[in-house]
C-alpha cells in the first residue's frame, strides 16, 4: 500500500453501521467500506459545492417549498451532468488506487449508488441551505 493510500484511509471516519459480510455483493462491499466513509469525510465540502450551485442559479431554491426543494436537489445532481461529474470527482479523488482499481471494474453501477447517497445526505441536511440563505440576507 503506497503512502498516499495509508493516509487516506487513516484520515476516513468509521461508521459503525457499515458492516461488510461475505454474502454481500461486491457493489454493496464498497458501499459500505469505500463509498460510505468517503461521502461522510466530504459532508462539508459537499454542503458547501451545492450551496454554490444554489447561488449560481440564481437562489431560485430559496423560493421552492420544502418537497420543491427536495426536487431541485435530486434534479440538479441526476440531470445537470458537469455538477454530477464535479460531486464524483470530489468522492472519487478520495479513492485509494487500490479502490479506483475496484471502482473501474463496475463504475456504472457505482456511480449510481454514489450519487443515490449524495442525494440523500444533501436532503437530509437541507436546513443547511436554509441557514445559508439567513446569513445572506
Amino acid at each position: 500500500m503506497s503512502d498516499r493510500s495509508h493516509s487516506l484511509l487513516e484520515i476516513r471516519p468509521i461508521i459503525p453501521s457499515a458492516k461488510v459480510t461475505e454474502i454481500m455483493s461486491s457493489d454493496e462491499r464498497f458501499q459500505n467500506q469505500t463509498l460510505r466513509p468517503v461521502i461522510k469525510m466530504q459532508n462539508s465540502l459537499l454542503l458547501l459545492v451545492f450551496q454554490n450551485y444554489i447561488t449560481k442559479h440564481k437562489n431560485s431554491f430559496y423560493e421552492l417549498g420544502m418537497n420543491k426543494r427536495l426536487i431541485f436537489i435530486e434534479n440538479a445532481i441526476q440531470k445537470d451532468i458537469k455538477f454530477r461529474n464535479s460531486l464524483k470527482g470530489i468522492i472519487i479523488g478520495q479513492f485509494t488506487t487500490e479502490e479506483y482499481e475496484l471502482y473501474i471494474l463496475n463504475s456504472s453501477s457505482l456511480n449510481k449508488r454514489m450519487m443515490q447517497m449524495v442525494i440523500e445526505r444533501i436532503k437530509d441536511q437541507v436546513q443547511f441551505f436554509e441557514k445559508a440563505s439567513l446569513q445572506a440576507v
